[in-house]
């Protein structure tokens, strides 16, 4: 029986670990193509990009690990069906969930491992990920000089050069010193020719400039007459200028650490505890901002047609046309600055609600991934002993049409988590409570070796069903 199944846990890990690899690969392909215009041109190096590639790749693992187990678990029971070593394993006495119990306590490990891995190593990878893709997409373009186009990839300048040779030299260069504000165009270097290189440290451009002129008028703007324009020529000139600029800047992590990717299961409820508490103490001050501004609501009420006694069209009769036209206008401004201000609390707690949402969906998002393990495990098992089918071809399809319903549902409850509509619990569970009866019924019948795909059975059944209401004696007998 150990052999038996050390037989079955080594054909399961060979599809588990080849599957795992390309759903990774598949998901971190997407997300260069997401990001690909945010990373290229930028001069990064190669160990970044790596770095970068392998935060991502820790993001993708718990949802490519329950697609992967899905797939594998297909190809798996599908294989030994196809082989005919099922037969006689069942022939022996042995139930499917007999058979397949080495994978099951397999999968289980995994899906321990999941979450384990969803709650302790995944805020950490999230929260470097995070704080590098920040810094690589707010870098700027590497120094790429195209012959007839303005440059102003460098902080201060604006650099044109008409043409540039094969080895580098340029013609007709025009440099815009924008250093001081709101100065314009009031300081130009122009050259004929010139060369450019980097300095030893990396850190200047430097821009060796021959037979050329320069202007230069320091002067606050709009007023032009009062300072003299400098003016003069030189054979040749070397600028320097600050690539400081161009650099990657490493943003401190602890800007990000609050986010709700970067939190565990004990830091998410600690912070959506701490978010509900501010929000209450803002609904507070809110209801008694609203309440000191009508009268008849506050608590140490002022003079009042009341309290001066008679009514209030007493009151209002006693009044000028112009003192009560004023009443009227004041009025009407506190009614529109209370329906202002209605609105703007009314986005405000939308605002706030919608961020603890998001607190309670990773909550729920990191036991729901694990648990999806083996619930794919107990859809894709069966579903391969009963289709007989392995290798990359059916299985893959029907593993592709149950993680699309399941990652339909999921995003789409998500969303209705998100915007007040749903709780995230059962929100967020709806996508496995969907799921569910079908890895029950699949289990049910691969277990009683039901004919679930068997057209004939289908048919024989059809016809039984028919029959039923087929009159007798429809074709009586021609012989009385």
């Amino acid at each position: 029986m150990k052999r038996l199944h050390l037989m079955i846990v080594r054909a399961f890990a060979g599809p588990l670990l080849i599957t795992f690899v390309i759903v990774l690969f598949i998901l971190v392909m997407q997300f260069l193509w997401k990001y690909v215009d945010d990373l290229m041109g930028k001069g990064l190096e190669w160990y970044l990009l790596l770095e970068l590639m392998m935060y991502a790749t820790a993001s993708f693992v718990p949802l490519a690990l329950p697609l992967a187990i899905l797939l594998s678990s297909i190809m798996t029971m599908g294989g030994l069906g196809e082989n005919m070593e099922l037969v006689p394993m069942r022939s022996a006495g042995l139930g499917l969930l007999r058979i397949i119990f080495p994978v099951m306590t397999v999968v289980g490990l995994l899906a321990l491992g999941s979450f384990y891995f969803s709650n302790n190593v995944l805020p950490v990878a999230n929260l470097k990920f995070h704080s590098l893709l920040w810094d690589v997409t707010r870098k700027k373009p590497a120094m790429n000089l195209q012959p007839g186009i303005f440059y102003n990839g460098i902080d201060g300048f604006s650099i044109r050069a008409m043409q540039k040779d094969e080895n580098g030299d340029l013609h007709d260069v025009l440099i815009y010193d924008h250093r001081a504000a709101f100065q314009g165009n009031r300081t130009v270097v122009r050259a004929e020719s010139g060369t450019m290189s980097r300095s030893t440290d990396g850190r200047f451009l430097l821009f060796t400039l021959k037979n050329g002129h320069f202007y230069d008028e320091h002067s606050p703007a709009g007023d032009r007459g009062t300072y003299p324009m400098m003016r003069g020529t030189f054979a040749e000139d070397e600028i320097r200028l600050d690539l400081s600029g161009l650099g990657l800047d490493r943003t401190d992590q602890e800007l990000f650490k609050d986010h709700y990717k970067m939190l565990t299961l004990g830091q998410l409820q600690l912070a959506e505890d701490s978010l509900r508490g501010q929000m209450n103490e803002r609904v507070l001050d809110q209801q008694k901002h609203l309440a000191n501004s009508l009268l008849i609501t506050r608590g140490q009420k002022g003079p009042s047609a009341l309290t001066m006694g008679g009514t209030t069209k007493q009151f209002e009769a006693a009044l000028e046309p112009d003192m009560r036209r004023n009443y009227y206008d004041v009025a009407m401004n506190m009614v529109r600055n209370n329906i202002n201000f209605i609105d703007r609390s009314a986005e405000e707690r939308r605002g706030r609600q919608e961020q603890i949402s998001k607190f309670r969906v990773e909550w729920h998002r990191k036991p729901m991934l694990a648990l999806a393990c083996l619930l794919f495990f107990f859809i894709g098992a069966p579903l391969g002993a009963i289709i007989r089918k392995g290798g990359m071809g059916l299985p893959v399809v029907f593993a592709i049409i149950f993680f699309l319903i399941f990652h339909i549902v999921s995003f789409s409850t998500e969303k209705l988590v998100i915007a007040g509509n749903l709780e995230p619990w059962p929100g967020m569970w709806i996508s496995t409570m969907v799921l569910l009866p079908v890895g029950v019924l699949l289990t049910w019948k691969a277990t009683t070796d039901s004919p679930l795909f068997d057209a004939d059975a289908y048919y024989r059944g059809w016809e039984r069903f028919r029959s039923l209401f087929r009159r007798r004696n429809a074709h009586p007998s021609a012989l009385q």
